[in-house]
């Protein structure tokens, strides 16, 4: 392919990127009836009380994204060395992929993009190992909130209860433990004879030692508590007088549930909205405001930064980038 052509390509994939993130945004956006209850829900409180809240829930998405970035950066530090704001873009461009794309393999394409082209796929490796982190904080916590959660509103017999714990324990320190060696992984990838061959790609896997993957657990625990106080704003706003304890237990659920479902980040808010609703209907009755809450939360932790991130996408080079 010629530079010429290379060029033009570049720019249609820029163009339908937008032009897919752009329909997918507005069609969601403006047929979500719960994000009209939200604002209907604001009328009957103070406008400053609303303000307030609202403005640091925005500041705290940004803290999450930053934290995201700064855990980007750390992991390619082995790949290439990036500054905090290549990471940043890098970041949101890859929230505005994932907008389109299902489970959110979008993100992936998009972040790596801002890598060296002999380093790309080496990154999706990387990313993996993030995302890896990050999904054995949800599901400890998450488990965590489940057996709460079971004990308190299902009372089983002893040995059922025992036995829950058992299970729930074990598949979190099994969780743990294949985090902290995931070099095990590549052993295992390395014995499937036709992967064998992308050694290469996967075996930046095995190369973080131990305290480089407990930095990478400490960035994912830091996120996941700062979008906890996200929905505890959110929530406590709409309705103060929910006790904390089982809020927070059952948003710890809330994450558990969603991360353990496929789905497509437009349809995510459909997902997040109906375990919401089926958990929450035990400590309160307002299940409008949970749904509506949840869906305030998804527009401004998801669709926000994907809008963003569009215009990191202009920046992408997909040929060109000095290898």
């Amino acid at each position: 392919m010629t530079a010429a052509a290379q060029k033009i390509f570049s720019y249609l994939l820029k163009a339908a990127i937008l032009v897919l993130a752009g329909i997918f945004i507005y069609h969601r956006v403006n047929n979500n009836a719960n994000l009209k209850q939200f604002e209907a829900l604001l009328a009957d409180i103070r406008p400053d009380q609303v303000i307030v809240t609202m403005s640091f829930v925005v500041l705290l998405m940004l803290v999450n994204w930053v934290l995201e970035s700064l855990k980007w950066q750390f992991l390619t530090r082995r790949l290439a060395r990036i500054t905090l704001w290549e990471a940043i873009e890098a970041v949101f461009c890859g929230l505005t992929w994932a907008i389109f794309t299902p489970n959110r393999l979008g993100e992936y394409g998009g972040r790596v993009m801002f890598l060296p082209n002999r380093k790309r796929i080496h990154g999706v490796f990387a990313m993996a190992v993030g995302s890896f982190g990050q999904n054995v904080i949800t599901n400890v916590l998450g488990l965590t909130a489940l057996m709460w959660f079971a004990y308190t509103f299902h009372p089983v017999n002893r040995w059922a209860a025992d036995g829950l714990s058992l299970v729930a324990v074990s598949f979190m320190v099994l969780l743990l433990v294949f985090y902290f060696h995931i070099r095990w992984l590549v052993i295992l990838l390395n014995k499937i004879r036709f992967l064998k061959k992308y050694h290469r790609f996967f075996d930046i896997m095995g190369r973080y030692k131990t305290e480089e993957l407990l930095n990478v657990m400490w960035f994912c625990l830091a996120r996941f508590f700062v979008f906890s106080f996200q929905y505890y704003l959110v929530i406590h706003l709409l309705m103060p007088q929910m006790p904390l304890l089982p809020m927070m237990m059952m948003v710890f659920i809330l994450f558990f549930v969603q991360s353990a479902l496929p789905s497509l980040d437009l349809l995510d808010v459909g997902v997040r909205s109906m375990t919401a609703s089926v958990f929450f209907v035990y400590i309160t009755d307002q299940k409008l405001a949970v749904i509506a809450a949840v869906s305030a939360i998804w527009l401004i932790n998801l669709i926000i930064p994907a809008i963003l991130g569009s215009v990191f996408v202009l920046k992408l080079k997909f040929f060109d980038r000095t290898p």
